[in-house]
């Protein structure tokens, strides 16, 4: 953890919070990270306005080395990755059979090992599902978070920060449009959805593009060194709380907080940075396909407005949605913005009319639009 003067822990919080190290990790000596250092709002206005520096480090580290690595990544996950060059980054998904969403990762590789960082607490999940599939392939997928952290510059001046370490001149995150339904064979580019641009980091690790910042991945004996350097530098430190707010305001959801297990992909906006839609046969592809094709996904991810009267307790993940008694979806992440107020991503029914007037137990609920 970025240990500070007025770090206050997650779990210290919230002992059942899912931002927290797994069991696993934790006897391993991985920390827990800040939900905030004292003064939330302030934190939020600097990632929105500024940079801030966040502790991400409780997230899972997949590494997985060998020749195969790409291809074999490529037949098993929604992305093209096929044609991802070193020092590139993207994101995938692991679907069920029946093309729910099981694991959301970003993805980085090096020219040597292909990196993928996940949600706390889904690291055990993906790596066995990995090694299961490994038959006579020429990789070794391992568990890394004990000897990696996750940290992210988050904000407009994240460039600029980054800077400091030695490290400029990232490519703006490139991400396709998604085609239209139907679309004619060979349109959509063979080349991962989303293309991050990728530099490796004088303390070792790697600084990568990513559309709230630069993330970087850095060898857990080196994470106090690249601290100092951009505290020295003069770049804030900002908890978990504001990054969580930035993330609602964007509208990017996390696997597992979300979503549930009925989520498909097009029901929460990840076919843009996740799905390639014309790869070839992979877990979950035909449910991809024909969503996408007719165009109608059954729910849709949108942005409330909490009216914050009645309370101001947040909901919490999975916490219904209702429209007239009725249940019309659920709450995913809700937060306290510094600009929105109280705000909450939720996955509802699509014929949910964006003026309804929805309920979320004793609090009013408006759709943002």
């Amino acid at each position: 953890m970025i240990d500070i003067a007025g770090a206050v822990t997650t779990d210290a919080i919230d002992e059942q919070t899912r931002d927290q190290p797994e069991p696993a990790h934790r006897a391993a000596g991985v920390g827990p990270v800040a939900a905030h250092y004292g003064d939330p709002m302030r934190e939020q206005r600097l990632l929105a306005t500024g940079v801030g520096l966040v502790d991400r480090s409780h997230r899972g580290v997949v590494a997985v080395p060998g020749e195969e690595r790409i291809s074999w990544l490529h037949t098993l996950t929604s992305q093209h990755l096929a044609a991802l060059a070193p020092w590139q980054g993207t994101e995938l998904l692991v679907l069920s059979p029946h093309g729910h969403v099981e694991q959301h990762a970003l993805v980085t590789d090096d020219g040597e090992t292909t990196w993928l960082d996940t949600e706390p607490g889904t690291t055990g999940g993906l790596l066995s599902y990995l090694e299961r599939m490994r038959f006579f392939s020429k990789v070794d997928p391992r568990d890394a978070t004990a000897d990696h952290a996750l940290l992210s510059l988050v904000g407009p001046e994240a460039p600029a920060a980054l800077a400091t370490l030695g490290v400029t001149g990232l490519a703006d995150p490139d991400v396709a449009a998604v085609p239209g339904p139907k679309f004619r064979s060979g349109e959509v580019l063979a080349r991962p959805s989303a293309v991050y641009d990728v530099k490796p980091l004088p303390a070792g690790g790697w600084a990568r593009r990513v559309p709230l910042g630069v993330d970087l991945l850095v060898p857990r004996p080196a994470m106090d060194r690249v601290v100092t350097e951009l505290r020295d530098a003069g770049v804030p430190v900002a908890g978990l709380w504001a990054y969580e707010a930035m993330r609602v305001a964007a509208r990017l959801p996390r696997a597992g907080v979300d979503t549930d297990h009925r989520t498909i992909p097009a029901e929460v906006d990840l076919i843009a940075p996740a799905v390639h839609l014309d790869k070839g046969c992979y877990r979950g592809q035909e449910t991809v396909a024909r969503v996408h094709n007719l165009g109608k996904p059954p729910r849709r991810l949108v942005l409330l407005h909490l009216d914050g009267v009645t309370s101001d307790q947040l909901p919490a993940s999975g916490t219904p949605v209702t429209l007239d008694g009725r249940t019309v979806g659920f709450v995913g992440t809700a937060v306290h913005h510094f600009e929105l107020g109280q705000v909450a991503l939720a996955v509802l029914k699509r014929n949910t009319r964006d003026d309804a007037r929805l309920m979320i137990g004793d609090t009013a609920a408006a759709i943002d639009v």
